[in-house]
């Protein structure tokens, strides 16, 4: 019997529409921000109260922590690691950036340079447990994040340190009727400014090629001389900088350094990457996707705030936004294949 002219015609179309490279480009480059629109479309509907613009203020202030350290989780991604001590990272800068200021009298700008050298200095002991020990990722990470918790406890004995209000405490705080001309916090601009800036970097400098390059495929990256042992520590010595200015902004918001903050926090750091179409195969990721998922990540904890949901639901529905992502990008890689 021959086949009707109706199924010839519809499973190929099908077919050509699944395979069309151009369909999957365009939803990987755009898919976040559809996911930010229904997302927020869908709390905004639920209740109005957060499509005000003192929500919206709300909602980037709460985001700058997690977005300002994913920026630096996001180089990591795309060159084929993962940093577990993200959390602990942020937590022991914010402390040391106290201890300069309250403990030894240091000019608050000084001590933000402090803050970041510790990042800094922990990040790169990421990068050469990685390279020089050849230990996995995951495992020289989750070191880190118990040693270095464990060395801002010991800093501080255990207690966060209070600051006394310097310029600092302004950097994430609501802002005053004469200056709601800013938009956003101070703090808010310096995440925009620095994801402006490493986007930039990594779409035309030199280093930033190589590390999609080493994330794609690191023996192919060797044998066309790419450093990939330098490449990876200077990515982990970034994404603790990343993190050192992220315990800058905890210690704003807090208005202390806490030696137990940010606990937990390098999971929603990396699932900000992952919504943000990062790939945990590496090779892939862009920053603007990764501040985008931290906005998602932040705005189902807050629309959820709003509509008084307990907290198991947050967590729940974070977790089916995270399989969800990841399930998209096995999707997206299988028919590129």
């Amino acid at each position: 019997m021959t086949p009707s002219p109706i199924t010839e015609e519809r499973i190929p179309a099908r077919r050509s529409w699944l395979n069309n490279k151009r369909v999957v480009y365009w939803l990987n480059k755009f898919g976040p921000l559809l996911a930010l629109v229904l997302v927020y479309g869908f709390f905004a509907l639920l209740n109005s109260r957060i499509a005000t613009m003192v929500a919206v203020e709300t909602i980037i202030q709460q985001t700058v922590i997690v977005g300002v350290a994913a920026i630096g989780m996001t180089l990591v991604i795309i060159s084929g690691g993962i940093d577990l001590s993200a959390g602990s990272t942020i937590a022991i800068s914010s402390v040391v950036l106290a201890m300069l200021i309250e403990t030894f009298g240091v000019h608050p700008a000084l001590a933000v340079l402090g803050g970041l050298l510790a990042g800094m200095f922990w990040g790169s002991i990421n990068g050469l447990l990685i390279t020089r020990l050849r230990i996995v990722p995951f495992i020289a990470t989750l070191g880190t994040l118990l040693a270095v918790r464990g060395i801002a406890k010991g800093l501080a004995k255990g207690m966060p340190i209070n600051v006394e209000p310097t310029w600092l405490n302004d950097l994430l705080a609501t802002l005053p009727p004469g200056q709601k001309w800013q938009l956003v916090p101070p703090g808010a601009w310096v995440m925009i400014f620095l994801a402006i800036a490493v986007s930039g970097f990594l779409r035309y400098a030199r280093l930033g090629r190589h590390i999609y390059a080493v994330g794609s495929n690191e023996q192919n990256a060797r044998l066309c001389g790419v450093p990939v042992e330098r490449v990876k520590v200077l990515v982990y010595t970034a994404a603790g900088a990343c993190a050192g200015l992220a315990g800058l902004m905890l210690m704003s918001y807090q208005e202390q350094g806490d030696p137990t903050g940010a606990t937990g926090m390098e999971l929603d750091i990396i699932a900000a990457v992952v919504i943000g179409g990062g790939s945990l195969s590496g090779g892939e990721g862009s920053i603007l996707g990764s501040l985008v998922g931290a906005i998602i990540m932040t705005v189902i904890r807050f629309g959820s705030q709003i509509n008084g949901w307990p907290s198991w639901i947050t967590q729940v529905v974070t977790g089916v936004v995270i399989i969800i992502a990841v399930a998209v990008d096995r999707l997206r890689h299988r028919q590129l294949a």
